[in-house]
């Protein structure tokens, strides 16, 4: 993605992005004055920069992380974070369960706030109507979304909220050619790709080590931080333009109406947007996502699935409280199902190197 070459123009300065996730620890050397902790509402504030499962952290590093003391450098350092936390399986404790947003109530609090960005890496198999309300809400708001389209590709392949919602991103992932991973969930909701195998984050809640994973997970964080370049760069543009802009310049071999079950609209290049000053980005109040909004989510084909291979993480539905998985996967994922690979990082800089070469043609057509 030649992160370098990007930050000459915009490292998302100004731009605030909400990270709904598994808390965010605001004490990590990557994180450290990353996190607007006396932005958020009281109404989320309860623990939300304590993180049970490490997932919110390692995705609001892949977005905003400095890499300072060895840490992830994210790919929009320059950006700050808004941690909203909600209860995964992971978190036991039914007390603080209690106390947890709902992924609809942390939606409605990110889109009163002055966030632009609300980024989602996780997901359910079901379809929540108080969960849509709040997406429709932020949308209104004028609110940019990201959210994993899932990990379940090679076991069922169901629908993923709220990346199936109207006015969701839904991101699939993709190695550092472009070729979508084998777990990356497909069908008529995937709208973006973004690098998300062979990503690090850390390992557990300890934040004693990285891992090298992958999940649709990281590369939402990654979509998000992409966006968050571009807002910066561009402060008057709408989420309508900052959307389209990544579509109109994502990397594909195909006709951009013709969008890929696997890979949507192709793989975002915010570069292509940040290199030319004069990028015109369409219409403020036009969606580009208008005809995916309208027809909503038409099933998923799985005669063309990709070939089976190891995958890392498992999306569970729902419990029966209402309780979401990360996207990255759960605790309960079987260690001889886990390929990640464990490195202790010491001293060394983790930081994030983000390939973006040209796509494989492993796609179908979606229909219309």
């Amino acid at each position: 993605m030649k992160a370098d070459e990007m930050w000459k123009v915009s490292t998302g300065k100004g731009v605030k992005v909400a990270v709904i996730d598994s808390g965010v620890d605001s004490n990590t050397p990557s994180l450290r004055g990353q996190v607007l902790v006396d932005e958020v509402h009281k109404a989320a504030a309860y623990r939300a920069t304590e993180d049970y499962q490490g997932h919110g952290t390692s995705m609001a590093e892949l977005i905003a992380g400095t890499g300072s003391g060895g840490g992830l450098k994210g790919l929009a350092p320059g950006a700050k974070i808004i941690p909203y936390r909600i209860a995964f399986p992971e978190l036991k404790d039914e007390a603080e369960r209690k106390k947890a947003l709902n992924s609809a109530q942390a939606i409605r609090t990110a889109a009163d706030s002055d966030v632009q960005i609300i980024s989602m890496s996780y997901g359910a198999i079901t379809d929540y109507p108080e969960e849509e309300a709040a997406i429709k809400y932020a949308h209104s708001k004028g609110k940019l979304m990201f959210a994993g389209v899932g990990n379940d590709a090679q076991k069922e392949n169901q629908i993923g909220y709220p990346a199936a919602y109207p006015y969701v991103v839904g991101v699939a992932a993709s190695d550092e050619k472009g070729t979508v991973g084998k777990f990356s969930e497909y069908g008529n909701y995937v709208d973006l790709a973004s690098p998300g195998l062979g990503v690090p984050t850390w390992c557990d809640n300890t934040f004693r080590s990285y891992c090298t994973g992958q999940g649709t997970s990281q590369a939402t964080a990654i979509a998000s931080a992409s966006a968050a370049l571009i807002w910066s760069a561009h402060p008057d543009w709408t989420a309508n333009q900052v959307l389209a802009s990544l579509i109109e310049t994502a990397g594909r071999d195909w006709a951009k109406d013709d969008p890929s079950t696997y890979l949507g609209y192709g793989l975002i290049r915010p570069r292509k947007v940040l290199e030319d000053s004069n990028f015109n980005p369409g219409a403020a109040d036009t969606d580009p996502l208008a005809r995916e909004n309208a027809r909503g989510v038409t099933g998923v084909d799985t005669s063309n699935s990709p070939s089976p291979s190891a995958s890392t993480s498992s999306q569970p539905p729902k419990n029966a409280s209402g309780g979401q998985t990360s996207a990255a996967g759960s605790s309960s994922d079987s260690s001889d199902d886990n390929t990640t690979m464990w490195v202790a990082l010491g001293a060394a800089a983790a930081v994030l190197v983000i390939g973006g070469g040209a796509f494989a043609v492993v796609r179908s057509r979606r229909g219309v």
